[in-house]
């Protein structure tokens, strides 16, 4: 074991030593930078995707593609590097609005979930849910129900259903890398098709005319990456099935091991519940949270000013919303708990650092991450793939779309963001073709599915890590299990859109995309089951 873990070694120090002397021997050593523009821009995310995947270890993973990033972006000058990475990376990333409403909406979930552990709550709706939700598959198919229903922000969606359902996965011994893959693919892949989402108003706001919202609904019967994951997750939990190192996951967690030895954010499990909870305790902050979020969301966008609900939703701003919902959340379940006499007001209050410790490791994991896409950024990533697509684009009418969805997929899944890569592909498709073009909305469709491909793949997108952190399943665990899951669909979208683009037509091919999913399914069940004997 230990001589395996020398070679990992030798060999990842040589291929890191390989990329530096070869960027070194390929800079042009202009002012503005030899690898700006280029491909060199999208080395970083895959430097430190590879690293996370090979080591198991996502932190010195980040910060090594961060360092190259910084490296290549100051033509390899020590001081140019360290500035560019602390200055223009982490501390900028840290400073900016958008992503400290992120980190406080992290931070007072950390602490609601604290709070309704000690209470009690999440004790009291496991008990409930084991008298009525008395299989695996029943188990499963509620954690989707509810990932559904929670429509409104992905962060939201994984950090909320995590919460509630863990108590009730760990009863029928689902493992954690399982509800993981369910809290992820509920949450960009369901926002991605509910038109008051977060989500929407982001696709919509890149769309100009001021019909952003229209195209959005016309394209969600075309977003097959999202509409086959939703079914591909019901359907392996009816078939019970599992395939690839989920199988070995799920194997563990039927004989009660339900982390496989890596317990990733587990830390929170060990805390001492009081026996007097109640479902209750759970539902009540949890109903609060959700239409406190929901006003948040619909006042950050003007609701409150004279805007009508689709407009202000369209206009909010999810980091403020979703920062004011929350704080409001966690002051009313304070008050709740404490006229319930469930806690001391010294008890209410240790939660709060408690659930701040919790979602350490994600805060770390998203800071890395966020600065990660930063130096991607600053080399210029979003204008070399732009002026590639947009290069490439005539001559493949027909084909577009499936290049779309591949680079929307290449793209976000080396960034780590949706958002980004819609700015950048929307903006083009439509350029290409016009909205009055029915292959328009096939390929804005497809750069949306693309992108959340992606996201939902790439172990640095802060979707996938809030998902590991709402399940307190270990990163690395998550983004190993749910990869394989994640090409099976994407395999079966692509060929959904090579197809969509000679038949533009969703009633004839989201039926043929689906029947294939099935038979897919169906041939990797009988291959696992033959595995088995």
């Amino acid at each position: 074991m230990r001589r395996n873990r020398i070679v990992r070694l030798i060999l990842i120090a040589a291929i890191l030593a390989a990329v530096v002397l070869c960027a070194l021997f390929t800079a042009d050593g202009s002012e503005t930078g030899g690898f700006r523009q280029s491909a060199w821009a999208l080395l970083p995310p895959v430097i430190a995707i590879a690293l996370a995947l090979i080591t198991k270890e996502v932190y010195s993973s980040l910060l090594i593609g961060i360092v190259f990033g910084g490296l290549l972006y100051s033509n390899f000058d020590f001081e140019g590097t360290v500035i560019h990475v602390l200055s223009d990376g982490v501390a900028t990333v840290l400073s900016d609005r958008y992503n400290v409403g992120i980190l406080i909406f992290l931070v007072i979930l950390g602490a609601m979930v604290s709070l309704m552990n000690r209470a009690g709550g999440s004790a009291a709706f496991g008990r409930w849910a084991s008298a009525h939700i008395k299989t695996r598959v029943g188990a499963q198919l509620a954690t989707v129900a509810l990932g559904v229903l929670i429509f409104i922000d992905d962060y939201f969606n994984c950090l909320t259903v995590g919460s509630v359902m863990r108590p009730v996965t760990d009863k029928h011994n689902i493992s954690r890398a399982k509800l993981a893959y369910l809290i992820d693919a509920t949450a960009a892949p369901i926002c991605i098709i509910a038109p008051v989402s977060s989500w929407a108003a982001a696709v919509s706001s890149y769309v100009e005319e001021g019909n952003g919202l229209q195209v959005f609904i016309r394209a969600i019967p075309f977003n097959f990456y999202a509409l086959l994951t939703v079914a591909m997750m019901i359907l392996l939990a009816i078939f019970k099935l599992d395939f690839g190192p989920m199988a070995r996951y799920e194997r563990n967690a039927e004989q009660g091991d339900i982390f496989s030895g890596l317990r990733g954010y587990a830390d929170a499990a060990s805390e001492s519940t009081n026996p007097r909870g109640r479902v209750p305790d759970l539902l009540v902050p949890i109903f609060v949270l959700i239409v406190s979020c929901v006003i948040g969301m619909i006042y950050s966008g003007g609701f409150f000013s004279g805007a009508d609900f689709i407009t202000a939703f369209s206009e909010s701003d999810a980091s403020v919303g979703l920062m004011i919902g929350s704080a409001g959340a966690l002051v009313f379940t304070l008050i709740y708990y404490f006229c319930r006499r469930l806690m001391s007001f010294r008890e209410l209050m240790g939660c709060i650092p408690e659930g701040f410790k919790s979602m350490v490791p994600a805060i770390l994991i998203l800071t890395f991450a966020w600065s990660l896409k930063a130096m991607t950024d600053s080399l210029g990533a979003a204008e070399y793939v732009a002026a590639l697509v947009k290069s490439s684009a005539s001559g493949l009418r027909s084909f577009l779309p499936a290049v779309v969805f591949l680079i929307g997929c290449f793209l976000s899944f080396a960034t780590g963001t949706s958002w980004g890569t819609f700015g950048i592909l929307i903006p083009i498709t439509l350029n290409v073709f016009p909205l009055s073009d029915p292959i328009g909305i096939v390929c804005v469709s497809a750069c949306m599915a693309g992108a959340v491909c992606g996201d939902h793949c790439s172990p640095i997108s802060d979707t996938t890590i809030m998902a590991s952190a709402g399940a307190q399943c270990d990163h690395v665990t998550h983004v190993s299990t749910q990869l394989t899951y994640a090409i099976v669909a994407a395999a079966v979208s692509f060929v959904g859109y090579i197809i969509a683009g000679f038949v533009p037509n969703a009633l004839i091919v989201l039926p043929v995309t689906l029947a294939l999913l099935i038979g897919v399914l169906f041939v990797l069940r009988f291959l696992s089951h033959r595995e088995a004997k």
